[in-house]
């Protein structure tokens, strides 16, 4: 606004101080220029000069130096009062004594200044009563002038002290189109945005209860059609001690909000991305942001190697995260769905660029969106819908669809580039989740390629089972092995390495290797072998340890057959009769592979009582962090006795669902089982 514009707005601000009952002034600036005097005023004091500082304005008046009261006002803030301030005033031709009550209050309408309130005393100086309706009367104008000083230049209007709008306002009419009749009374609700009118009446009213100042933003809708936040003031006015009426101003805060919106979903998504490890729950948690924040729908679908497919291959599309706000229809479920190369979506996908559009409500395009998804938003009567490629290190990774239902408008370029901008906030986290995703599959492609089937023994039953850890990255060091030897010897192995990622993966394939190598290599005592796989480790892998079985079925020279066991740190072997007696094997215990090199590894035999069972496991079965491994070793025993009759499967299912284990480990387990007779 121009200065002359400035000079205006103030003339008509301050107007409505001219009937006051009191002496007003106002000045400005450091040197406190006269700006304005009330008509009550000037016949105290007489025409004073307009624009001149106010000590050469008044200073022949007063007795007393005041002035300088008026500069800590204007600096500090804090009002002053000061009472019984005596005055010479030239009446006809002689002077009188008098004395006035001033108040000095900052204010601020442009450049800040000082208004002064003063009343004549004269004859109630001694008085109470006068000093008490003096501080209503200053503080009833004050509130007053605060409150028109808010006004921005759209609304302001007046209401009566339970509420009701008793005034016509040209701003409000102008921004919402709204007449007087349609204004009046409780008719301003009908402006406010549906969702915000309830909130916005029970705010109203307990600011009405309690007689406080009003602050609150709602949704105003503009004459063309569309809503936009306004932030609206109130502060009610006193008489007598009563609340007479209020006066609020409203003012257009839209792109504040906005601002401010998007500052917080991007620290939401922030959060979300930083709380979660598992891509399905980090991109569950953005899509539960994206709802309702931005829209009222969202889906999040995977596309697991979309780079790598040829431009003419089908795309698979794996939806893993659904949001939908209440009062729709329930989220969909995870499944998976494949496209043809020429569909419209993998069309948009390869454009790497966001689709907006627009549909009749409940009919959206077929070929642009999932079927499932078609499916909801016809159900949910959708009027329109986004698609954004997300790009995660140059590549598509992931496709999310957000859609707008029933009052929404459709997501404008502002909200479909914030929802890219959430994606792109968390590209680290959906990158190194992604990154984890992969090596979960690769090492769970290597781990069970080298976990193969036991062989085919006649007369001998072997099952082996693997439960991968469903934390980490789902694959660890535990393996199982089994294989017949050069003199007729089936060898049954049971080991563990360090870790759980792909190096233990690895590392677990490369001493399963080994061992296979110096066990086919050599007819001797399986103690004799585990020495020799530790001093290959030494060279080999010399930071590395892991734990081992190795154990031979083998014919024994009373007929039948003897096991042949070594262990090397390893959870004993369980020895397990046909009538329930179950033991574990003690007697062939040394130090874990990758410690004391140079040291004999001991084997123990032990008979193999017809139709008995060799169990071998890793420590995922019996460990647990809260106790002594002695529980664990007691409820496998106490459980392999109860199924000392089963079947070999049910029998190492039934170990693997009967125990109670942790979850953050693999177990790995594998059974023999004799024949009944020799």
């Amino acid at each position: 606004m121009d200065d002359a514009g400035t000079e205006r707005h103030r003339k008509l601000t301050l107007e409505v101080f001219d009937l006051a009952p009191v002496g007003v002034a106002v000045t400005t600036g450091p040197d406190h220029r006269l700006v304005y005097t009330n008509i009550a005023y000037r016949a105290s004091f007489g025409a004073r000069p307009i624009g001149r500082p106010i000590r050469e304005a008044f200073g022949e008046l007063l007795e007393q130096d005041y002035f300088e009261l008026f500069d800590r006002v204007l600096a500090t803030g804090e009002p002053v009062d000061v009472a019984d301030a005596p005055v010479t005033l030239h009446f006809g031709s002689g002077r009188e004594r008098r004395f006035f009550s001033f108040s000095l209050s900052r204010f601020e309408d442009g450049e800040p200044g000082v208004l002064a309130v003063a009343a004549d005393v004269t004859e109630q100086v001694t008085t109470a009563r006068r000093a008490r309706q003096m501080a209503e009367t200053r503080r009833r104008l004050l509130h007053r002038f605060q409150s028109l000083i808010r006004v921005s230049a759209e609304i302001v209007w007046v209401s009566g002290p339970h509420g009701g709008i008793i005034e016509p306002s040209p701003g409000w009419e102008r921004v919402t189109g709204q007449d007087w009749e349609e204004f009046r009374g409780e008719g301003w609700l009908r402006a406010l945005h549906p969702d915000d009118r309830l909130p916005t009446l029970r705010s109203w009213h307990a600011a009405l209860r309690e007689a406080t100042p009003w602050r609150h933003v709602y949704r105003l809708r503009t004459v063309d059609g569309e809503y936009r936040h306004f932030e609206v003031h109130a502060a009610p006015v006193y008489e007598g001690g009563a609340v007479v009426e209020w006066v609020g101003t409203c003012a257009d805060v839209e792109q504040r909000w906005q601002r401010q919106r998007r500052q917080e979903l991007l620290g939401r998504a922030a959060v979300a991305t930083a709380e979660h490890a598992d891509l399905h729950d980090m991109l569950g948690a953005l899509a539960d942001v994206l709802v309702p924040a931005l829209a009222d729908g969202c889906g999040v679908h995977l596309l697991p190697e979309f780079a790598e497919r040829p431009a003419s291959a089908p795309v698979l599309s794996r939806r893993i995260a659904t949001a939908a706000r209440d009062g729709l229809p329930r989220r969909l479920p995870a499944g998976e769905e494949w496209f043809a190369a020429d569909s419209g979506f993998v069309q948009a996908i390869r454009r790497r660029r966001p689709v907006r559009r627009s549909f009749p409500p409940g009919e959206p395009p077929e070929d642009l969106l999932p079927a499932s998804t078609v499916s909801w938003l016809t159900d949910a009567k959708a009027h329109s819908v986004v698609v954004l490629p997300v790009v995660v290190d140059g590549a598509v990774a992931a496709v999310v669809t957000a859609s707008a239902c029933g009052d929404r408008p459709p997501m404008g370029a502002d909200d479909v580039a914030l929802m890219g901008q959430m994606f792109d906030h968390a590209h680290d986290a959906l990158s190194s989740a992604m990154l984890f995703q992969r090596t979960q599959r690769v090492a769970l492609a290597l781990q069970h390629g080298l976990l193969a089937q036991p062989p085919e023994v006649p007369g001998l039953d072997i099952v082996a089972r693997y439960r991968a850890s469903p934390a980490a990255a789902e694959v660890g060091g535990d393996w199982y092995d089994s294989f017949v030897l050069r003199d007729g010897a089936t060898a049954l192995v049971i080991g563990d390495v360090a870790g759980h990622d792909l190096g233990a993966a690895v590392a677990m394939s490369q001493l399963r290797n080994m061992l296979r190598g110096l066990a086919v290599d050599r007819e001797e005592p399986p103690g004799d072998i585990l020495r020799r796989l530790n001093i290959a480790m030494a060279t080999l892998a010399p930071e590395g340890t892991a734990t081992c079985v190795l154990a031979r079925i083998e014919k024994s020279p009373a007929g039948g057959l003897q096991l042949n066991y070594a262990v090397a740190g390893h959870p004993p072997p369980l020895l397990v009769t046909a009538g329930g007696d179950a033991r574990l094997l003690e007697d062939a215990a040394n130090p874990l592979l990758g410690l004391l090199v140079d040291q004999p590894c001991i084997s123990a035999v032990v008979p193999l009582p017809p139709r008995s069972t060799f169990f071998l496991y890793t420590d995922g079965l019996i460990e647990h962090p809260d106790e002594h491994l002695d529980q664990g070793l007691g409820r496998l025993r106490r459980r392999a006795a109860e199924l000392c009759e089963a079947p070999l499967p049910a029998f190492c299912d039934g170990i693997l669902t009967g125990l109670p284990t942790t979850g953050t480990d693999d177990i790995a387990v594998i059974a023999a089982r004799v024949p009944g007779s020799p």
